[in-house]
């Protein structure tokens, strides 16, 4: 009943939480790219769940995808682009200090989501910062 958090090490955004995120490689699925992220910024091991949450950004040519995921065991070890990463429980989310409006909207929307609805993807276009 935790939400992992990375703190961000790089621009934009510096020292802002975030959920694991970033972009894909290419030939990569957007599955492969969402493990090796987590990985790559706070080392947790995790069983990938369904996708969530698709946000389009036209403002900065982005789509943003987040997925459901559980962690396999509770270690913790970021990379180089994270200053740290933890578990927040949800009354404890530092929402002033959180990075993106995607990401704000994304554990939103998981918060208020009852548990069966998570079979749904939420799909929102985001038309300004």
């Amino acid at each position: 009943n935790k939400i992992l958090l990375c703190k961000r090490a790089i621009e934009p955004r510096l020292g802002f939480w975030t959920l694991p995120a970033g972009f894909l490689e290419l030939n990569e699925s957007t599955e492969e790219g969402a493990i090796r992220e987590t990985i790559e910024e706070s080392g947790a091991n995790i069983a990938l769940g369904a996708l969530f949450a698709i946000f389009d950004l036209p403002f900065c040519n982005q789509v943003h995808m987040f997925f459901l995921a559980k962690m396999l065991n509770p270690s913790l070890n970021p990379g180089f682009e994270s200053l740290e990463a933890k578990l927040f429980p949800v009354n404890q989310i530092p929402w002033s200090q959180l990075s993106f409006t995607s990401v704000k909207k994304t554990i939103k929307l998981f918060i208020n989501t009852d548990e069966k609805q998570f079979n749904k993807v939420h799909t929102e276009l985001i038309k300004i910062k």
